[in-house]
């Protein structure tokens, strides 16, 4: 088999391989099933791309959102459609690979997978040249489409405010909820925001009841309880679940520790970002047969940040969850 042969034959195999590979890697793991996936997704008005102060539960910094409506400069959109983007290969000149560079990386990727080459008619020397040009092309490309998965076209976080003196905090316990409960100041042109007894009481009960509703996939009762952008994302996971033939069970809810990170008001609506530390029970199970494949009944610990979100005479809704890293 000439050099050529085995050029063309690896390109190929290397070309499939990554295509089988990569939605693989997108793909939700059996591990992050329970609700928010393991990721962060939701809004935060206009503070969604600003990181939340962090609080004693919650010390490290929570990580940015992988899926959120809200755009850059928008006052926040929660029930608001995402514009279209240009992507990876966006049409226009702003895209990353456009126009007449995207044009020749077509061109060369055709020619890879059909046996010419990007540098298919040169031999030699020049060959080995075109082999590692190819090779690193193909890396390339790859690295550039998983940041922008990830990154979705959002930038990164803004440094966030150091913690207040003072700063909130609230348990779980036989009695209820406890701890300091003054307010926290909001936004220069908008008075303080009091987050009262009865907020954390709410904070706590959403808690539990937006896992019970997750694990018994009451799509309607998750519509009331968050957000239209964060009811759909637990549709779609929800989905996803269902097309892979299992369902997750989360059960013994119970909050250990809250810290209030941030309370504002924008627009007409008031929101609170908590960090919470918090059991359950995790498990996801085969739909045929009932069969535990991820997880099992033993507690285990999560510290997680959600933001609420209460519009006028409205009950508070969740907005947003953050992991923590």
């Amino acid at each position: 088999m000439s050099f050529m042969q085995r050029k063309s034959g690896l390109l190929k195999a290397m070309a499939v391989a990554l295509s089988l590979a990569l939605p693989t890697v997108l793909a939700v793991s059996a591990a992050d099933a329970r609700i928010g996936g393991g990721s962060s997704s939701g809004s935060r008005g206009t503070r969604t791309f600003s990181a939340p102060p962090p609080t004693a539960t919650a010390p490290g910094s929570a990580s940015q959102f992988n899926r959120t409506i809200t755009q850059p400069g928008q006052p926040g959109g929660f029930n608001q459609a995402a514009p279209s983007r240009g992507g990876l290969f966006g049409g226009r000149a702003g895209g990353l690979l456009g126009g007449l560079a995207a044009g020749f990386l077509g061109a060369g990727l055709f020619g890879m997978l059909f046996g010419g080459g990007l540098f298919s008619g040169l031999g030699g020397f020049a060959s080995i040249i075109g082999l590692i040009l190819q090779v690193l092309l193909v890396v390339l490309v790859v690295r550039f489409a998983m940041a922008w998965w990830q990154r979705r076209n959002q930038p990164a976080y803004a440094a966030g405010p150091a913690p207040a003196d003072g700063q909130q905090s609230f348990r779980s316990g036989l009695s209820g909820l406890g701890g300091g409960f003054g307010g926290f100041g909001g936004g220069s042109n908008q008075p303080p925001l009091q987050i009262q007894p009865a907020d954390y009481e709410a904070f706590e009960r959403l808690l539990g009841d937006i896992q019970s509703a997750w694990s018994n996939e009451d799509v309607g009762r998750l519509r009331l309880l968050s957000t239209p952008e964060m009811a759909s994302y637990f549709e779609r996971d929800l989905e996803q679940n269902q097309a892979r033939g299992v369902v997750n069970k989360v059960t013994g809810v119970k909050l250990l520790q809250g810290d209030l990170s941030e309370a504002w008001r924008e627009n007409g609506a008031d929101y609170a970002t908590v960090a919470l530390r918090f059991t359950l029970a995790d498990k996801t199970i085969e739909r045929a047969s009932g069969r535990v494949v991820d997880g099992s009944d033993q507690p285990q610990e999560a510290t997680e940040v959600w933001t609420f979100l209460r519009h006028p005479g409205a009950d508070w809704q969740l907005s947003a969850i953050q992991q923590v890293g």
